[in-house]
């Protein structure tokens, strides 16, 4: 299981990236950036792969775009399809391995939000997923994602942090009411290019005393631009724009985000 898959990191999704998007800017403007992208491309319907909890999803809907949710966790989809009960919205969203769904019809826009795309841990998941979306995908659609520029200076670091090696990450509050504290533990292996270790959520009582603790695992694949851009042209895509951020800052090479805007040949 990955980080994603639990029933409390569902529940809770919502409340710590909050936290966390106080204070990390990485992620500034993202649903609006989606938002102009289906509106751009999405008149022959839009598809949110790695929907989580419907941050994307659920915004698109409140300005007009039924997009159909999917997700390989099924909390996630669980959770994003409350809320848009609770928001009036009757939306087709349901649990699916990006490498292999098929809802039935086919999209004019398909859409990674985040870091959705590095959760798929080797090159043949990442081909899999790509050719399957291509196939969900009309003549000519267009699909985003995002990947990650890897960091020389971070991958040396993580190369000597072992799982238990904590730091902290942030503080919230949890759907209980109770403050928590998350901390992560990542390690990074050169050779499989991927980022695994673990998340700690400590549960606090009013006075700070922890009162419980879970450790729920993680593990995303760092992959390099000339690696995409070839696995790419490999999968039927032909490249579009690359972006460094989501106010479409250029793409160039001091970008940390990077931001894949990709059409099916």
């Amino acid at each position: 299981m990955d980080l994603h898959d639990y029933e409390d990191v569902a529940e809770n999704y919502d409340l710590y990236l909050d936290a966390m998007y106080r204070s990390e800017d990485s992620h500034a403007g993202f649903r609006e950036f989606y938002l102009d992208f289906a509106r751009e491309h999405g008149q022959g319907g839009v598809i949110d792969i790695a929907c989580g909890t419907g941050a994307v999803l659920l915004y698109l809907a409140e300005h007009g775009i039924m997009a159909d949710g999917t997700d390989l966790s099924e909390a996630m989809c669980r959770v994003a399809d409350e809320k848009a009960r609770r928001m009036g919205f009757a939306l087709r969203i349901f649990p699916a391995d990006m490498t292999e769904f098929s809802s039935g019809r086919k999209y004019s826009c398909a859409i990674i939000a985040r870091s959705g795309f590095m959760h798929l841990p080797t090159p043949e998941l990442q081909r899999a997923a790509l050719l399957n979306i291509r196939e969900n995908l009309t003549d000519g659609g267009m699909l985003t994602f995002n990947t990650f520029d890897p960091h020389p200076f971070f991958q040396a670091q993580q190369m000597n942090t072992k799982d238990t090696d904590y730091t902290l990450r942030l503080e919230y509050t949890n759907r209980q009411g109770r403050r928590e504290r998350i901390y992560n533990a990542i390690s990074y292996d050169p050779y499989t290019q991927i980022m695994s270790g673990n998340w700690k959520f400590e549960t606090l009582d009013e006075s700070g005393n922890v009162i419980g603790e879970r450790v729920r695992p993680l593990k995303m694949r760092q992959t390099y631009r000339e690696e995409m851009k070839y696995l790419l042209e490999l999968t039927g895509y032909e490249i579009v724009h690359v972006y460094g951020g989501y106010h479409r800052e250029s793409g160039d090479g001091s970008a940390k985000n990077v931001i894949w805007c990709v059409r099916k040949k």
